[in-house]
């Protein structure tokens, strides 16, 4: 059996892929251009990527590909319709990055709330030693504890942000499709109207796409911090960039993008430079031991359709 990997360079350089070996021979790409994929899984088993493109196109005539491995919780870039109609199975990992997408989330809240980017900065550009004062203390840091922190999307990630939260001594909201017994559940506009930290943990669908819209963001408290750890399209980008630049909003903590990585004309760009930004390049997921994790997860995937088993089985 042949194992190819699209775009190993998504998982770090860090990483052993060996104990693939036990499945047969295993090719490894550091990153396919969409040209590319249709040759590169000509002659494959076992596709396993990140980012890539799956569709009928770069399908069309492949006779060999029997199982996706996708090493994410997202599967939008795979067409699975067009999968099952070739009776490819795929599947995804779930639940391997809760612990880091949520302590990233934490992370860069108590960051912006506290300044911290600035007042390292202070002592760094040698200001503090010039002052001739003890401290500083501008701009104004806040508390968290008594904020109201909104969570979008509640699924493992949101409820491990919703737990931190709880302990640092926030009232959590919780905006979801289904409500859930045990949380203060509320629809999407009183989530907006009452965050002072609205994190979005929420997949990306038809349903969700530019779900933090124009209309939403406008509702925010202009001191509140938005957060998105999910999939950039959730948001309008645009939108959020301009809310920052008009201080409109009070904080901004971005870790994905509609697209990525982040092109020159992102609206972004005009605003990564203020203290109240904070934009990390997708790598909340991606704590060593997470990714370990991962390949761990994606062994023991393929382990189980080799088995005859449906192992985080999408179809």
């Amino acid at each position: 059996m042949k194992i190819t990997f699209l775009d190993a360079a998504t998982l770090g350089e860090d990483l052993s892929t060996d104990a693939f070996l036990q499945f047969g021979e295993v090719k490894i790409y550091p990153k396919t251009a969409p040209e590319q994929v249709k040759e590169r899984i000509s002659d494959t088993d076992v596709l396993v990527l990140n980012k890539v493109k799956i569709n009928a196109q770069n399908l069309d005539g492949n006779q060999t590909v029997r199982l996706i491995c996708i090493t994410a919780t997202g599967y939008d870039n795979v067409d699975l319709k067009e999968c099952q109609k070739r009776g490819i199975a795929v599947c995804n990992v779930v639940g391997y990055s809760t612990q880091c997408v949520a302590q990233v989330t934490v992370s860069m809240a108590l960051s912006l709330i506290t300044h911290l980017e600035e007042y390292n900065n202070y002592v760094r550009n040698g200001s503090y030693t010039a002052s001739g004062v003890a401290n500083c203390l501008s701009p104004v840091c806040h508390e968290i504890a008594g904020k109201t922190w909104g969570i979008v999307g509640y699924g493992n990630i949101g409820k491990q942000v919703g737990r931190v939260a709880e302990a640092l001594g926030c009232r959590v909201l919780v905006h979801k499709r289904t409500p859930v017994d045990g949380v203060e559940c509320v629809d999407f506009d009183t989530v907006c109207r009452e965050a002072d930290i609205l994190s979005i943990h929420t997949p990306l669908s038809d349903t969700t796409r530019n779900l933090l819209d124009a209309k939403h963001i406008a509702m925010l408290k202009p001191s509140a911090i938005v957060i998105n750890v999910a999939r950039g399209a959730v948001t309008d980008e645009a939108a959020l960039a301009e809310a920052v630049r008009t201080k409109k909003l009070g904080g901004l903590g971005i870790d994905v993008y509609s697209v990525e990585p982040m092109p020159k004309d992102h609206p972004f760009q005009a605003i990564k430079s203020l203290p109240n930004v904070c934009l990390t390049p997708h790598m909340a997921w991606g704590a060593y031991e997470t990714r370990m994790r991962l390949l761990d997860e994606i062994a023991k995937n393929i382990r189980s359709y080799l088995d005859g088993g449906e192992r985080n089985r999408l179809i």
